[in-house]
C-alpha cells in the first residue's frame, strides 16, 4: 500500500512512516527516466549575477505552463547567493510559494527556484522518484547559470506536500543542500541518505489537513533521533507559514 498525505496521518505507530523508494523507472513520451533521487547539477565557476527580480527559465517546453521560476534578490551583490529551493504543496504552483513567502526572501537576500512539479503533487509521494527528479535537475543547471550561487548556502525547502519531498530529496542529496526548510510536512520517503544537512521544521498546532502530533512533531522526532541537527517550530495555526515564520526560516538558511 501507498503511504500518501491523504491517509499518513491516521496510520498508528510510534515511528515516522516511510516508503523504501529505491530506483524508479517511468515511462514520459517514449523515453524511460530512472531515478534514486540523486541530483548532479552543481553550481558553475565563472557565473556574475547580472539581473534581478523574477526569471521564468523556460525548461517546460509544453503548453501546460508548468515552469520552473527563478526570483533574485533586488538588492544583487557581488557576492554569490544562496539559494532556496522551495516546492508548492498538492494541487499548487510555483506562484504559490512566492505569496507565502512574502517578502522573506528579498529581506534576507535569498535566490528562491520554485518549480513546478510535473503532475499535481511531487512524483515519489504517491509513486516513486522520477520525472520531477529530472525536471528539477534541469532548473537547477538553468539557474546555476544564470547567477552565482554559494555552494556552501544552497538548501531545500518546500510546504505540506513539497515539505515532505523537501526532506526527502534534501536527505539523499545532503552534499548539495546543506539545509533542509520543511514547512508543514506530512512524512518521510526513505532513500539512500549523503551528507549531514540541517533541518528547520515548523508545523501549526491547530493544523487540520496535517495533524501536528502525528506529522510533524514525529518527523522532527525521527530526524533528531538519526542524529540530524533539527529546529522544530511550533506555532498558533492552521495548515500554513505565517510571516515572521517565512522570516526566521530565511533567515536561519542565508546565514
Amino acid at each position: 500500500m501507498k503511504t500518501t498525505r491523504r491517509h499518513f496521518c491516521v496510520i498508528a505507530g510510534s515511528t515516522v512512516a516511510s516508503v523504501a523508494v529505491g530506483s524508479a523507472c517511468r515511462q514520459i513520451g517514449g523515453a524511460v527516466i530512472t531515478s534514486d533521487g540523486r541530483l548532479t547539477a552543481r553550481p558553475q565557476g565563472g557565473v556574475k549575477t547580472t539581473a534581478s527580480g523574477r526569471i521564468v527559465l523556460g525548461v517546460d517546453t509544453g503548453d501546460r505552463g508548468r515552469d520552473a521560476i527563478l526570483q533574485l534578490p533586488k538588492n544583487i551583490s557581488l557576492s554569490p547567493l544562496p539559494l532556496l529551493v522551495m516546492l508548492h504543496g498538492a494541487t499548487q504552483s510555483a506562484e504559490d510559494m512566492f505569496d507565502y513567502l512574502g517578502s522573506a526572501h528579498d529581506e534576507a537576500g535569498v535566490a528562491v527556484l520554485a518549480p513546478n512539479s510535473r503532475d499535481t503533487t511531487w512524483d515519489a509521494i504517491e509513486d516513486s522518484f522520477g520525472p520531477d527528479v529530472e525536471f528539477l535537475n534541469v532548473a537547477l543547471e538553468r539557474a546555476f547559470g544564470t547567477a552565482a550561487v554559494d555552494p556552501a548556502r544552497i538548501a531545500v525547502g518546500g510546504f505540506s506536500d513539497g515539505a515532505t519531498y523537501a526532506l526527502s530529496l534534501g536527505l539523499i542529496n545532503g552534499d548539495l543542500f546543506s539545509r533542509i526548510v520543511a514547512f508543514s510536512p506530512g512524512f518521510l520517503i526513505d532513500g539512500p541518505q549523503t551528507g549531514h544537512p540541517r533541518i528547520f521544521i515548523s508545523h501549526g498546532t491547530r493544523d487540520h489537513i496535517l495533524p501536528i502530533d502525528r506529522c510533524g512533531r514525529r518527523v522532527a522526532a525521527e530526524l533528531k533521533g538519526r542524529g540530524y541537527d533539527v529546529t522544530f517550530h511550533e506555532f498558533e495555526g492552521d495548515h500554513e507559514i505565517p510571516p515572521d515564520i517565512a522570516r526566521e526560516a530565511l533567515t536561519w538558511m542565508s546565514k
